[in-house]
């Protein structure tokens, strides 16, 4: 299904302000190691923002990403006050691990491996 410019726009303004807020509220340097903001996703509704948190080095990615469905209430008002004026409803927050760091870790040791072989 094909992302609408309007899909894109509000995502990119979503990722924006939780990267400051992840900052302000200290959720980006967490358990030992860096949270970021891998991607977002809205619903073609607009009423839905997919959160894709890319973790690097957390030791307990479980305990993490429950810490932070835990705070999704009080990160949403946040992100409402500071995007009030610019969006008529604030989307539900739904978090979730990006695993790209893996896949591309898991590439880079088969790689090595088969370099080793060769």
């Amino acid at each position: 299904m094909e992302i609408s410019k309007r899909q894109k726009q509000v995502a990119r303004v979503i990722q924006e302000e939780m990267t400051g807020i992840f900052q302000r509220e200290g959720l980006n340097m967490v358990m030992g190691g860096m949270v970021s903001i891998a991607k977002v996703m809205v619903t073609p509704d607009l009423l839905e923002a997919r959160i894709h948190l890319s973790l690097f080095k957390v030791e307990d990615h479980n305990a993490l990403m429950q810490l932070i469905r835990e705070k999704t209430g009080e990160l949403r008002g946040i992100l409402g006050s500071r995007l009030r004026h610019q969006l008529r409803r604030i989307p539900e927050l739904q978090f979730f691990e990006d695993d790209t760091l893996d896949h591309v870790s898991k590439i880079e040791d088969l790689l090595n491996q088969i370099k080793k072989e060769g």
